[in-house]
Order: C-alpha cells, then structure tokens, then sequence
C-alpha cells in the first residue's frame, strides 16, 4: 500500500483554549490514526524565537503544548507517528541552508508575514525594514526545510498558509532542477472547513479578544467561565434562538447529533439561560475530565515528555532526515576528496534554465498564474480569476504565441516586467523545439 507522509507544525506559544482544541487538535489527532499514512508531529521552538526571546517562556510553552497534545490523545509509536522538537532535528538548519541557497529573494520579498510588517512600518512612517529580523524574512526558508527534510506529501493548513506551501514547492523545485530529483513536492491538504468556536463575548475565540476558555484550567474555573457567556436578555420560558447563539455553538461542537437536537428543541420551549449553561458545562467537562487528569499527570513528570521527543527525533531522523541529507550533501558536491580522481576532468556547465510558467490558487479563493525567471523573480504577475480555466488558457497561450499574447489584453496582467517579453519568447522557442522533434 502507497504510504502519504503528512507532517502538521505545532506553535509552541501559549496555553491551548477550546477552540484551538476543536478546530485543530481534535481532528489533527484523529487523522494521526488514518491507514496508509506517516505522521510527523513537530513543535516549532525555532520558530518561536522569531517572537520570543524568554528562554524560560520557550522552554515552559514547549512543555505545555507537548503535554496538551498527548493529553488530547496523540500517540507516538515511532513507526507511523512521530513527536518531536523541531530544534532536535539538527538537519533542518542545514537543509535551510541549502534552500536559501536556492531560494529567489523575490519570492522571499511577498512573503505575507513580510510584507505586512513593511506595511505596518510604512503605515507608522518607519522605514520598510524597522525591527524586522532576518528571522522572519528567512522563516519560509526554515518552514521548507521542515516539511522537505522528510519528504513530507501533505501539510494540513489553512487558506492563509498556503503560500509558505508553494514556497516549499518552488524552492525544491529549483534544487531539484539544479540538482537532480531528490525532494519531493510537498501539496497543502487545506482545511476548508475548520470549526471556528465563538468566545466568551460572542466574538471568534481568540487570546486577542481575551476571550477564550482555557483547555486545561480547573474544573471549578472552566464552570466560572461558562456562566460569564454573553447571553440575551429573555427570561426563562421564551423561546431562543439557535441562530448566532454563542451557548448553542459550542454546546454542537461537543455534542453528538442526538443531544443538538435535544438542545435545540429545549431552545425552541424557551429554556434558561442558567439551565443552558449548566448542560454545556457538563458536556465539555465529560470530555475534558479525563484529558485534564492525562494534562496534570504529564505536566508533574516532565522527563516523561523529554524522553518521548528525544526518541520521536532520534528515530525520525535515522530513519528519514539522515539518509536524505546523506544524499543532498552527496548532490550539491560534500564529497569523499580521496574519490575524484587527479585526472578527472569537472563537470560540464550545465545549460541555463528557461523561466516558468505557474498556475496556483491564491488565499482568497481564486486562481491566478506567473512568470518567473530562473532565479525565480517574478516577471510577469495576473490578476486573480474565478475559474481555474481562465487561468490556464493565458498559460497555454503563452507557450503558444510568446510575447505576442502579451498585447491581447492588459487587464489579465496585475504586473509585467520588461524583461518578461523575452523570456515568454524563449518558453515557446523551447515549447516549438519539442514540437519539432517530436515530429521529426
């Protein structure tokens, strides 16, 4: 049977509430266990230095977000599901070394966390780069370098990840290009319909609106909480609506489908608000009850986790990062001295490649298509189209016609570069060379 390596990064900042519970552990726990899948779970404390430079924070949330996990049921075996410290896997940083390397700084240039924090520089009149590290203008490289060090084929994320996913592409396809066919092109498996969970005051549940409920806290705190929900003003005995009720909400993301409709029936013959709260501090609390005992136990014997992650990295890194390392140091020319001979002679220069043609679907939900050189600057930019067939008929057309389609229509095109001309002619040159000698 075809095994699917999936890999899911894990942010090691801050306790888990509910929401990050039912819209991302739950489910990702759950898929851990599919057939014919390879599972890596990993905490991104390199990541995390980005933001926090507290080694004692970093060090207690890498703690609690292992704990959460295993508490919520992950279960490494170290066969077909793998936990680990992304700081463990000492390939990584050597692997982004040889993507950046690759990587054109254009693409590195719209990355989104990027550009908005040049946005916001630009907003407050700041020159573009203030207090921007080479931390987050690198972190694409280093989130390539975490899914292609072990050849990941899915990364389960949402719509506002997708871009770091083409970057991963783009940046193996250009090593592999360059240096032969070793990485493999990861795919965004996007989450299109992750539960979001309304907050204490009706809002999305977000630690910015300080309006969550914390996963893991006591019994007696998660029963306060509750009771402080935001609810309307209709006495017991009115009927209540379903509709934009925050209760109702996350009361149906625990329940099962027999006990919604027994809410929603007791919404419909006007049950109290009190009463309302009451059932929906004892379904979550069934649930939670004895992940909260798991949570406790695992947070009192902290070696218990690091000796988990320490072996979740050892033997992920022997079995996969290791051997594929192993080969890329061997591809970009780390070798053994003694076995090139006195004699041999180097290596042809190899041919320069032709640009690129790509079609890819953007965050807002619609397909658009590029130009780039090379070296991955982007010369020619569309605008976004609602069918994926609109897109790839400027792409066909291009190989077609070359720099001619250009004077077609201006408004299929958010951006051309001078230079893009040329190089649309050299792809139908090369597009007319095949045709030829496939005739021939």
């Amino acid at each position: 049977m075809t095994v699917t390596r999936v890999l899911t990064g894990i942010t090691t900042s801050g306790i888990p509430h509910l929401g990050n519970y039912v819209g991302a552990i739950r489910p990702t726990v759950a898929a851990s266990r599919a057939p014919g899948t390879q599972n890596f779970y990993f905490l991104a404390d390199m990541h995390a230095l980005i933001k926090v430079q507290d080694p004692a924070k970093v060090q207690r949330s890498t703690l609690e977000i292992a704990a959460s996990w295993l508490a919520c049921g992950l279960e490494p075996d170290n066969d077909r599901v793998w936990f680990y410290r992304q700081s463990e896997i000492v390939e990584i940083p050597e692997l982004t070394w040889f993507l950046t390397c690759v990587a054109g700084k254009g693409i590195l240039n719209r990355a989104h966390a990027y550009k908005a924090a040049v946005d916001k520089n630009r907003a407050d009149d700041q020159d573009d780069d203030f207090g921007i590290t080479a931390g987050l203008f690198m972190y694409p490289v280093l989130m390539a370098a975490d899914i292609l060090v072990f050849n990941a084929h899915k990364v389960p994320v949402g719509r506002d990840q997708v871009q770091h996913i083409e970057m991963a592409r783009d940046f193996a396809q250009r090593f592999n290009h360059l240096y032969g066919d070793h990485l493999v092109l990861p795919e965004a498996a996007i989450e299109e319909h992750v539960a979001t969970l309304p907050g204490l005051d009706g809002r999305k549940m977000s630690k910015s609106y300080d309006n969550t409920i914390p996963l893991f806290c006591s019994r007696e705190q998660l029963k306060k909480l509750i009771f402080s929900i935001v609810t309307d003003s209709r006495a017991p005995g009115e009927p209540k609506d379903t509709e934009g009720s925050a209760l109702f909400q996350l009361y149906q993301a625990f329940a099962s489908a027999e006990e919604t409709a027994a809410m929603r029936e007791a919404y419909a013959q006007g049950i109290g608000w009190g009463d309302a709260k009451q059932k929906l501090f004892e379904r979550i609390d069934a649930e939670l009850s004895p992940m909260r005992e798991r949570y406790e136990a695992l947070m009192a014997q902290p070696e218990k986790i690091e000796k988990m992650l320490r072996e979740g990295a050892q033997v992920a890194r022997e079995r996969h990062g290791l051997p594929l390392m192993q080969r890329l140091r061997e591809a970009v020319g780390f070798r053994d001295l003694s076995q090139l001979s006195p004699a041999s002679k180097p290596e042809k220069e190899k041919t320069a490649s032709l640009p690129q043609l790509k079609q890819y679907r953007e965050t807002d939900g619609r397909f658009y298509f590029k130009l780039t050189s090379d070296a991955g600057e982007t010369l020619l930019q569309s605008v976004g189209f609602d069918n994926p067939k609109d897109a790839g008929a400027w792409v066909a057309r291009f190989r077609r016609e070359g720099a001619a389609a250009l004077d077609a229509s201006a408004e299929a095109f958010a951006a051309v570069d001078p230079a893009a001309a040329a190089a649309l002619d050299a792809l139908k040159a090369a597009e007319d060379a095949k045709a030829s000698a496939k005739a021939g």
